[in-house]
Order: C-alpha cells, then structure tokens, then sequence
C-alpha cells in the first residue's frame, strides 16, 4: 500500500517534507512498546502508536520500518520531527485511535506484521 492511500485512509496528515509518492508500506503494526516492536516487527512495516519521542524513530531503524503513523491526533515535537527527516521516514498524523486505525488500514488489505511467536 502506498503511504498516500494509507494517509486518505486515515484521513491523516503527512508530518514530513520528503516525497512519500513511491514508499511503499508491505504491513503494518500497532504498538506503543519498542521492545515489542523490536522483538516482533517485520521490516517494510509501518507502526501504528501513540509514543511520540525520538525513540520511535531510533527503533524504525533498527527494525527497517518505512513509516510511522501517530494516533489519537498526537503531534511529535521537533526532535523526532527533525530526526525523522533526516533518516526519510515518514510521519503521519491521524485522529484515530490505535485500534480503529489499525482495523481501517487492515481492513484496506494492509497486512498484519507483527510476527507471532513459535
């Protein structure tokens, strides 16, 4: 799914300044733990949360996250803003909560991916 779908989906806002035309999201994940996110995210993902900080974009590129979408309307503050620039994720705002946001964009066919364990 292309991040453009994902943001008329959500009826969200593009936080970013890079062209995010040709990103192209393979799954998506709804966390506000990163350890959780990194233990169980596969790469090529988007993360759905609530966590605004610096970390959020640390642990992306760790774990090779191509977008990151916050919910319930929060707003980064100009560190994650600035960091998110400078390593091209994009950032996306929208009013929707965690679960309501991540039913939308499944229901669109936007895979799960958030590993299970064996």
């Amino acid at each position: 799914m292309k991040i453009t779908e994902m943001i008329e989906l959500l009826n969200g806002t593009l936080l970013t300044e890079q062209s995010s035309s040709s990103v192209v999201i393979k799954g998506a994940m709804g966390a506000d733990l990163m350890s959780d996110v990194l233990a169980s995210i596969k790469p090529e993902a988007a993360l759905l949360t609530g966590l605004c900080n610096p970390q959020v974009i640390r642990t992306a590129i760790i774990a090779d996250i191509h977008a990151i979408i916050f919910v319930r309307g929060k707003q980064p503050d100009i560190e994650t803003l600035e960091l998110a620039n400078d390593e091209n994720i994009p950032l996306i705002v929208t009013a929707y909560g965690l679960f309501e946001a991540c039913g939308i964009l499944y229901r669109a066919g936007l895979k799960s991916y958030e590993m299970q364990p064996h």
